[in-house]
């Protein structure tokens, strides 16, 4: 008997809880855990003040229960304090008899010597640093299997030690020499910060717990990387886990804002194209949120694949504003949010392929990926040149690549279209030519947020034109991003203050404001 293809609809951002409010979010967070879980973390601070006693502790474990939460994190040592290893033993066991997933986490801000830098970072060049560094991790290996590292792994110094180091190409860890492959300061940090994630925290953890697993958590601001030390290549090859950071602020929030909205989804499936099965999961906060935003982090780290969310962290969400409120929408988002994972885990995401090498910068166009994608364009990543894309964005990211002009030449040989930033379409210009039909330039003017201003007529051709051999036809406004997969399933969220207006292969669907739509092709 054949199988028909039937088209399943659900549209949700604030969508009725009336058949879901009766379900218990403890119990069905339990049946989705290996597709995708939910977790949080109590910082230092709070398991010396929120899980000090047994009366604490239940609370926090009926808290958990009720927002669907299947596993917590303890930290041991944050902004130089230590919480007491019997409270986090007794905290662990209670939760582990509960019936949660424990595991411990570091935040490494100030340790040891101050950095010249951001004052919450530390100098890895400095002895007293290394050395603390080392009995922080061996403290936390003796209490858990599973350290997460949060995303102050860096360093921002120049102090007279790093600068010394720096100049004569060495890097001293615990006693041993290592050359630095060049003379910036983006080739001593990566260098530095490997020797001590190898040797101050993966050896020593595993003397003390060979079973440990130790997660590097990468930051949110994924051009930065490489100038503060963090190597996506070589440190994902020496840790057992990766996560990233998936947070996503109101971008026009006095503080936090400025960034794309799609953060979330580009920084999670671009790591996750470089770790592999090493890429376990995103970690968002409430910091300059709402509870739409708050959502959208769910639902793009899900997006991107993510095998588990982390809400972070457990006191902001209890007993703080905005955070209560975050949580209040999750949890009423929950069941949706479960039933995504379902939907996106069975399936192949498809659209214009967006190419970041790692340890790459972005000069001008810092961040583009992310307001590329609000241009209503599906796109999906990678961290090596697409050479099987069907379509594909490049940026002046593409130039870390030294082979990338001759690549590109190849590329264009079989016809198929790319989009190029005027930027990168200057740099090139002499090698290439730029007259082919199958070019489109995207021009920012140095302003990666002119993504989103395209006119509406431009637009529409620019799509036409990436999309032919995809098989889709799309029209859209900007401020939305269209996730599509290879069976005709689609995801829409709409970015706008206002209802809008979108059209995939023929079928119109109207997406509320900041609201999502999506579309799942179901076979019977």
């Amino acid at each position: 008997m054949s199988r028909i293809p039937a088209l399943l609809i659900v549209g949700v951002l604030a969508f009725s809880t009336s058949a879901d409010a009766q379900t218990d979010l403890w119990n069905l967070a339990q049946e989705h855990a290996d597709t995708h879980r939910f977790s949080t973390l109590f910082t230092a601070q709070q398991v010396t003040s929120d899980l000090a006693n047994d009366d604490d502790i239940d609370q926090a474990i009926r808290w958990c229960r009720e927002m669907g939460i299947t596993k917590v994190y303890l930290e041991t040592f944050r902004t130089q304090h230590w919480a007491d290893s019997q409270t986090i033993a007794h905290a662990r066991d209670r939760f582990r008899k509960a019936g949660f997933l424990v595991s411990g986490c570091v935040t490494t801000t100030r340790v040891g010597k101050i950095s010249t830098g951001w004052d919450l970072i530390s100098c890895y060049t400095a002895k007293e640093t290394q050395q603390q560094t080392r009995q922080i991790f061996e403290f936390t290996a003796g209490l858990f299997d599973e350290i997460m590292i949060d995303d102050f792994w860096f360093t921002d110094c120049q102090c007279e030690q790093c600068e010394k180091a720096r100049a004569n190409g060495r890097v001293v860890v615990d006693g041993e020499t290592f050359d630095v492959d060049g003379d910036q300061w983006s080739d001593y940090r990566r260098e530095l910060m490997l020797q001590v994630s190898k040797n101050l925290v993966l050896k020593p953890a595993r003397e003390v717990n060979p079973n440990v697993s130790v997660i590097i958590k990468y930051p949110q601001w994924y051009d930065n990387f490489q100038e503060r030390g963090y190597d996506v290549v070589r440190q994902t090859e020496v840790f057992d886990q990766t996560w990233v950071g998936t947070e996503i602020r109101d971008e026009f929030d006095e503080r936090w804002g400025g960034r794309g909205r799609t953060t979330a989804y580009f920084l999670q499936s671009w790591l996750e194209g470089i770790s592999g099965r090493k890429c376990g999961g995103g970690w968002y906060d409430t910091l300059g949120t709402t509870p739409a935003t708050y959502l959208s982090q769910a639902r793009q780290t899900i997006l991107g694949g993510a095998n588990e969310s982390m809400l972070f962290n457990a006191g902001n969400l209890r007993f703080k504003d905005p955070g209560r409120s975050d949580a209040e929408a999750l949890q009423d988002a929950l069941p949706e949010l479960l039933r995504l994972a379902t939907q996106v885990r069975k399936r192949q995401a498809i659209g214009v392929t967006m190419y970041k090498p790692p340890n790459s910068e972005g000069e001008n166009e810092r961040r583009v990926f992310e307001f590329v994608g609000m241009m209503g364009i599906p796109f999906v990543t990678t961290d090596r040149f697409p050479n099987d894309a069907d379509a594909a964005f490049f940026s002046v990211h593409a130039l870390h690549d030294a082979d990338f002009v001759k690549k590109l030449a190849q590329f264009l040989q079989s016809k198929r279209p790319v989009i190029l930033t005027d930027s990168l379409a200057q740099k090139i210009a002499k090698d290439i030519d730029l007259s082919d039909d199958h070019f489109s330039i995207l021009t920012l003017d140095g302003n990666v947020e002119n993504a989103y201003s395209l006119p509406v007529k431009e637009l529409s051709m620019l799509r036409d034109v990436v999309l032919k051999p995809l098989n889709l036809a799309i029209t859209a406004p900007q401020r939305t991003a269209i996730y599509c997969y290879s069976d005709g399933s689609w995801v829409v969220e709409n970015f706008n203050d206002k209802p809008i207006q979108i059209t995939i292969n023929g079928r119109s669907h109207c997406v509320e404001a900041n609201h999502w739509a999506s579309q799942w092709m179901e076979e019977h």
